[in-house]
């Protein structure tokens, strides 16, 4: 065995499932080793980004390892955008850079895709990784793969692993899978204790689910505590889509002044706020309508729990979830909680413009009539019209909020579960990696992509409306699909765009792309309201700066 073929077994091993990448000359040796051993299916797409981003979406949705391998240089540097936002919103994904061999280091010569030295791109990645490992030393090499990817599983955020070029075929050795870090057994009875303590003295508890619980694989855990603790579930605004598929008593997604009266006045007058793996960040917690006391709250994230000033070190969420759970397991589930989400349904078969609502509406007729779908939703408004669509596997920057994400997360998620995704795009973002679509007839992907074509970056436009910056072009997007290997529908009315998303649905075996028409200047209710309460926020802040 070599160490190529060491690193594709650990990674298996380790739960990837599939490589996405693209060769060069620094790579060419371990792109052959991956087709020829055939350890895991290796797609490759036109874009270091869109790698990135189909890597991020099949760990996201498998809980488990992506994987992009790159070259040095001008293929790894391309990604780092990417592999940032997945670091930030806690994506367990691989990166493996071909890189130059050991002798080559040494010629005297720069070589060519060095930027600064041989070792900038490294510490470039080492900004936006948990761990990395340079393998030019086989004897270590089996040691250095074990210790990354239980990093990588064990912090759920991405790692960075360099090749040498004339490393890959030496000698190496099956790679042991380490244990993971156990708590003290002791700190985790007195945490899970006081948890139960601050929960059953509540009046109006509220349990709140982020992003760390689908990277964990905890959903139907946490469905189960809730059940037995007849707690409420809201998910993050990150945390949109969890709990699809679990019997869980969920209200819907929190939003602050953005969302629902009703979840938002419960979770800001929560005497419990219990937050299992939320990221605290502004997108979750920037429009609260009334400011939320995070000392008050119980916070699980990031591998410590906090109650107020007590903080309970190197407890993960699972260790967590575990300990409660055999503490209520004598508890029977309680039935008390049985929220109903109304979804917007009815999409009207006339002649009038689309708003962004009458897409979700749309999808939710879609889904009733065919099936729920996984989505991989871009940044924009077609995020925030994601809000208004039934619950469902769902994937999005929404902290980091990059564009482009969209369309090779789709890709990702096809690649990863074998399911047909529905992409919601934005026509900036299309315009970035859209493009990727091409792909799709090499490796049977047949996704529906709807994109929110205003012409705009409609976005920004709320958050700045008389900037002319914000104006695009009208790149009709449905006229190019069949060259890429698809099939167009350009809709400009609510009658149009319910032929085109069940004629998309019937059509199996081409990607099928509707360009939606949308008037500048409108938003989903959702997104209005969220740039309103974000500029109260700022203005409010202003003030208390000025004075």
């Amino acid at each position: 065995m070599n160490i190529a073929e060491s690193l594709l077994h650990a990674l298996k091993t380790h739960g990837a499932q599939e490589i996405f990448g693209i060769p060069g000359d620094f790579a060419l040796d371990f792109f052959k080793v991956i087709e020829d051993s055939a350890i895991l299916p290796l797609y490759t797409l036109s874009h270091e980004p869109s790698v990135g981003f189909a890597a991020d979406a099949a760990a996201r949705l498998n809980c488990g390892l992506g994987v992009a391998a790159v070259t040095y240089g001008a293929g790894a540097l391309n990604m780092v955008n990417p592999i940032a936002a997945a670091y930030a919103e806690k994506s367990p994904v691989v990166v493996i850079s071909g890189a130059p061999g050991n002798r080559e280091e040494h010629s005297g010569l720069l070589l060519h895709h060095q930027a600064k030295t041989i070792d900038s791109q490294s510490l470039i990645y080492k900004e936006v990784t948990c761990d990395q490992v340079k393998l030019d030393d086989p004897s270590r090499a089996a040691d250095d793969i074990a210790r990354v990817l239980k990093n990588c599983k064990q912090n759920s955020r991405p790692v960075y692993i360099e090749l040498p070029r004339d490393q890959v075929l030496k000698t190496g050795r099956a790679v042991s899978r380490l244990p993971p870090s156990r708590p003290d057994p002791e700190a985790l009875d007195a945490c899970v204790q006081e948890v139960l303590n601050r929960l059953d003295s509540a009046e109006s508890p509220v349990l709140m689910v982020g992003v760390e619980i689908r990277r964990y694989g905890l959903e139907e855990k946490v469905a189960q505590l809730a059940r037995r603790l007849a707690l409420p579930v809201v998910t993050s605004f990150m945390g949109r889509g969890l709990l699809a598929g679990a019997d869980a008593p969920l209200l819907g997604t929190y939003m602050g002044v953005a969302g629902t009266p009703d979840i938002t006045r419960r979770v800001e007058e929560s005497d419990a706020l219990l937050l299992l793996g939320v990221i605290l960040s502004d997108t979750n917690f920037g429009v609260s309508k009334k400011q939320i006391d995070l000392r008050k709250t119980v916070q699980a994230v990031d591998g410590q729990v906090s109650l107020g000033f007590h903080v309970y070190p190197r407890i993960p969420i699972d260790a967590l979830v575990e300990g409660l759970l055999q503490r209520v397991s004598g508890r029977p589930p309680k039935t008390g909680i049985r929220p109903q989400v109304n979804y917007p349904h009815g999409l009207q078969p006339d002649d009038a413009a689309i708003a962004p609502t009458d897409i979700a509406k749309g999808v939710n007729d879609l889904m009733a009539d065919h099936g729920r779908m996984p989505i991989a939703a871009d940044t924009g408004d077609c995020l925030f019209t994601a809000l208004e669509i039934e619950n469902t596997e769902f994937v999005a920057p929404g902290y980091y909020a990059t564009m482009g994400f969209g369309v090779p997360a789709g890709l990702g998620i096809q690649a990863t579960s074998g399911k047909r995704p529905l992409i919601l795009v934005g026509d900036g973002a299309f315009q970035m990696t859209g493009w990727e679509l091409g792909n799709c007839s090499r490796y049977g992907w047949d996704p529906i992509v709807l994109v929110f074509n205003n012409s705009s970056w409609e976005m920004l436009r709320a958050f700045q409306p008389c900037s002319g910056f914000n104006d695009l072009s009208d790149w009709r997007f449905a006229d190019l699909a069949d060259a890429l290997g698809g099939e167009g529908h350009r809709v400009s009315t609510r009658r149009e765009l319910r032929q085109a998303l069940h004629a998309s649905a019937r059509n199996r075996g081409r990607f099928q792309l509707i360009d939606v028409r949308i008037p500048r200047g409108v938003l989903s209710n959702t997104l209005a309201r969220f740039v309103a309460g974000l500029q109260e926020r700022r203005g409010s802040q202003q003030q208390e700066a000025d004075s």
